[in-house]
């Protein structure tokens, strides 16, 4: 699994930071909110670590720093216990969701 992560390091064009920050996932059209801890981070995408990321969407909101920031963000990769994730616009989040919408259950 972290050769996984690793082939997703060597293919970025911008360097990440390590932190460990305490961050929430807000899933659109649920009231649910996921605990994670933003591993790396730049201006383009972060990686996030949680318990289990079995039935997490594609798309959601990522907020962290009590709230003082929110970022849309779209699946990369994902692990049992981690995701990579790009920060993305509004217009290209909802023709992510619009994709999604469209394909029988």
């Amino acid at each position: 699994m972290a050769d996984v992560e690793n082939k997703v390091e060597d293919r970025r064009t911008l360097q990440r930071t390590r932190v460990q920050r305490n961050a929430k996932i807000i899933v659109p059209r649920r009231s649910s909110v996921i605990s994670c801890t933003v591993q790396n981070i730049n201006s383009s995408g972060a990686c996030l670590k949680m318990a289990n990321t079995g039935g997490l969407p594609e798309i959601f909101d990522l907020t962290f720093e009590h709230g003082r920031t929110r970022r849309s963000c779209l699946v990369v990769w994902r692990t049992s216990d981690k995701v990579g994730v790009k920060f993305e616009s509004g217009a290209a989040l909802a023709e992510v969701s619009e994709r999604q919408l469209s394909l029988p259950f």
